[in-house]
C-alpha cells in the first residue's frame, strides 16, 4: 500500500498529483527536488538483504523535500521486501507489477527516447502493471521539446540530467527545438540565464537556461493537464520532433489504454486542426455510441445538414433556417468532421457542442472516410424510408455519395447553390411535402430517452423513462415519473444527473453503473479504500450508484471503474444525494 501518492485531475494518461511529503510536491514535475540522481538508484549495491541472491539497492534519502531521514530502496526484484515511505523501485516493463512503492523506476528510459513503437509498448506495459496511485519516473530522458509528450503517455516524474549534459556539449534547448550555442546568433529566450550577451554566455549558463526551459515547459503541461487541453497543445507541439510525433499517434493505437482514462465530458473545447483529431478518444467513443447504443425513435425521413460553426447547432442562423423549412416532418442529423454524424437529440452531448474546427471549405481524404465510415454505420443502425441530403458539395456530397454506393441506395438532394439560399431552402419543404410532423412532447421524451441511450448504454432510455413527464424548457429539462425527480438534463454536457429515485431506476438495468462501497454513510464524496467494488467501464465523469449496507446514493465517477478498484487514496466518487439504509 503506498500513502504518499494521491492523483488530484486527471486528463487522459496525464495527472495532476501530489506527492505528500514534508513539503508537499506538485506532479508532474521534476525529480530532482524529490529523489536523489535517479540513476544512482541502480548504480552501486549498498545492502543485501540477508538471505536474498537477487540484486536490491538500498540508498540513505537525501533528495526528499524537508530533509526527510527516510530511505529509497531499488530494486530489480520480481517481490521486494516491504520498504519504507516514500520509496522508489526500479523496474523494467517486463518486471513491473505492485512493489508497495510510491514511485516506479524505468530502467531502460533511455533506450527508449527515439523509438515511438517501443516507448509506447514500454509505458503502457509499465502503467497496467504497477498501481494507479503511484508515480511513473523516467530518469534521464527530459528535454523542453520531449517532456509533454512523456507526460501525456502517463510519465509523472522526470529529471534535469539530458538537459544538463546538453549544456555542457554547448547544446541551447527549447521547447520547438535543439541549437548549438556556437551557431546562435541571438538568444531565442528571456529567462533569467539569458539577461545578457551572447558573447557572455557561459557553459553554466546554457545549463541553467535549459533547466529553466525545462521547468517552464513542465508548468504549461501542468495547466494544460488543469484545463483539460494537453492533447490539443500535444498535436501542435510534438510536431517538433520526429519520435513524439509518432509517440502520440502510436498512442492513439492503444484505444484500451487511453480511453479507460479518458473522461467522458469536460468543459474545454476540442480544437480540430488536423486529421490527428479524429483520433482521439473523445471522437471515436462519440462516434462508436452513436452507431451502436443511438436508436432513432422518430417515424419521419432522415434529413442531413452540414454543421454550423456556432454550437449547439440549433441556435445557428443557419440551423433555424433548416428547422423552418422542416418544421418538424424529418429527423435531423447534422454531419461535421470531426465528429460525424449528430442526431438532433444529442446536439448538446459532449463533444458535439464541445469543439472548434479550422474551416478551409475542402475535406481531405481522412475527413472524407472517417465521416462517410459513421454515416454508413449509422443508417445501417437505424432504419428511414428516405434519406434527403441537404448538403453542400464541398466534402458533404462526397461522403454522401460514397455511402450510398456502399449501402445500395439513393439519397435526394435538394441543396442547388447553397443550404441557405431560398431556392435550396424551398427545394427542402418540398421534399417534405405529405410527411406528418411529430409533436413538441414527443421531440422532448425521444431527446431525454436518446441521451439515456447514450450515458447509460443501448434501451436504458425505454428501460429508465418509460413513462415520464418532462418540465422545464429545453436544454433545462427536468424528468419526472408520478412527481417523483428522476434526473436533470445538464445543458453544459449533455448528460443527465440523476435523483435518488433516478438510481433507483437505473439499477434496474441489466448492467447498472453500481460502486460497491464498504459499510459506512458518505457525505460528499467515497474515497478509493471505501470502494469494495467497481465495473470496469465506469469512466470519469459517469453517472454512477453508490450502494453499500449503510447508505444507497447517486454521483459522478472522479476515477474509472479499475482504478477505484485498485487505488488506495483519492476521491472515487462526487456523491450528489445519499440516503442511510
Amino acid at each position: 500500500m503506498t500513502d504518499r501518492f494521491e492523483v488530484l485531475e486527471r486528463d487522459g494518461a496525464a495527472r495532476i498529483a501530489e506527492l505528500r511529503l514534508d513539503d508537499p510536491v506538485t506532479t508532474p514535475t521534476l525529480a530532482d527536488d524529490v529523489v536523489e540522481d535517479a540513476g544512482s538508484l541502480w548504480a552501486r549495491d549498498r545492502d543485501r538483504p540477508e538471505g536474498r541472491s537477487d540484486r536490491v539497492t538500498v540508498l540513505p534519502h537525501r533528495g526528499f523535500p524537508g530533509g526527510t531521514d527516510q530511505r529509497v530502496q531499488a530494486s530489480f526484484a520480481p517481490d521486494p521486501a516491504t520498504v519504507e515511505f516514500p520509496s522508489a523501485v526500479v523496474i523494467t516493463p517486463a518486471t513491473a507489477a505492485d512493489h508497495g512503492a510510491d514511485a516506479y523506476v524505468v530502467s531502460t528510459a533511455q533506450s527508449l527516447i527515439g523509438h515511438a513503437a517501443a516507448f509506447v509498448e514500454a509505458v503502457v506495459e509499465t502503467r497496467r502493471a504497477i498501481p494507479p496511485d503511484t508515480a511513473l519516473y523516467l530518469s534521464g530522458v527530459a528535454t523542453p521539446r520531449n517532456v509533454a509528450t512523456l507526460i501525456a503517455a502517463g510519465v509523472d516524474l522526470v529529471d534535469t540530467d539530458r538537459a544538463v549534459i546538453a549544456g555542457t556539449r554547448g547544446r541551447y534547448l527549447t521547447v520547438a527545438d535543439d541549437y548549438d550555442l556556437d551557431h546562435l546568433a541571438e538568444l531565442p529566450c528571456s529567462c533569467p540565464a539569458c539577461q545578457q550577451s551572447l558573447e557572455a554566455f557561459s557553459v553554466d549558463d546554457c545549463i541553467a537556461h535549459n533547466v529553466n526551459a525545462l521547468e517552464a515547459t513542465l508548468a504549461t503541461v501542468r495547466e494544460r493537464i488543469r484545463e483539460g487541453r494537453l492533447r490539443d497543445y500535444i498535436e501542435a507541439q510534438a510536431r517538433h520532433e520526429q519520435w513524439t510525433t509518432a509517440a502520440f499517434r502510436e498512442f492513439d493505437t492503444q484505444w484500451g489504454y487511453l480511453e479507460q482514462r479518458t473522461p467522458v465530458a469536460r468543459r474545454a473545447e476540442i480544437t480540430a486542426a488536423s486529421e490527428d483529431t479524429l483520433h482521439r478518444v473523445e471522437i471515436q467513443r462519440y462516434a462508436d455510441r452513436v452507431t451502436t447504443r443511438y436508436r432513432n425513435r422518430f417515424d419521419a425521413p432522415a434529413v442531413l445538414v452540414p454543421c454550423s460553426a456556432k454550437k449547439p447547432y440549433s441556435t445557428s442562423q443557419s440551423h433555424e433556417q433548416f428547422r423552418d423549412a422542416i418544421a418538424w416532418r424529418g429527423h435531423i442529423v447534422s454531419m461535421t468532421s470531426p465528429i460525424g454524424v449528430v442526431p438532433n437529440e444529442l446536439e448538446l452531448t459532449y463533444p458535439a457542442q464541445h469543439y472548434d474546427a479550422v474551416v478551409t471549405g475542402r475535406w481531405s481524404a481522412g475527413e472524407v472516410e472517417f465521416v462517410a465510415d459513421v454515416l454508413e454505420r449509422y443508417l445501417e443502425r437505424n432504419v428511414y424510408s428516405r434519406v434527403i441530403a441537404h448538403v453542400p458539395d464541398e466534402g458533404y456530397r462526397a461522403v454522401c455519395e460514397r455511402v450510398e454506393d456502399a449501402l445500395d441506395r439513393e439519397f435526394e438532394y435538394t441543396v442547388e447553390d447553397h443550404p441557405t439560399t431560398d431556392a435550396s431552402l424551398a427545394n427542402l419543404r418540398s421534399a417534405l411535402d405529405g410527411e406528418d410532423a411529430y409533436r413538441k412532447r414527443e421531440r422532448e421524451h425521444h431527446t431525454l430517452r436518446a441521451i439515456a441511450d447514450y450515458q447509460f448504454g443501448e434501451s436504458a432510455g425505454d428501460e429508465l423513462f418509460d413513462s415520464i413527464e418532462v418540465r422545464g424548457r429545453y436544454p433545462k429539462h427536468q424528468v419526472f415519473a408520478e412527481d417523483e425527480q428522476l434526473a436533470t438534463l445538464v445543458p453544459e454536457y449533455g448528460l443527465l444527473a440523476l435523483t435518488l429515485e433516478g438510481g433507483r431506476a437505473l439499477n434496474g438495468l441489466a448492467e447498472p453503473p453500481i460502486v460497491e462501497i464498504d459499510a459506512f454513510v458518505p457525505h460528499g464524496s467515497v474515497l478509493a479504500p471505501g470502494v469494495l467494488e467497481a465495473p470496469d467501464d465506469i469512466r470519469v465523469g459517469d453517472e454512477v450508484i453508490v450502494s453499500g449496507p449503510s447508505a444507497f446514493g447517486v454521483g459522478r465517477a472522479v476515477m474509472s471503474g479499475p482504478e477505484m478498484a485498485r487505488s488506495d487514496r483519492g476521491v472515487a466518487v462526487d456523491v450528489r444525494h445519499v440516503e442511510e439504509r
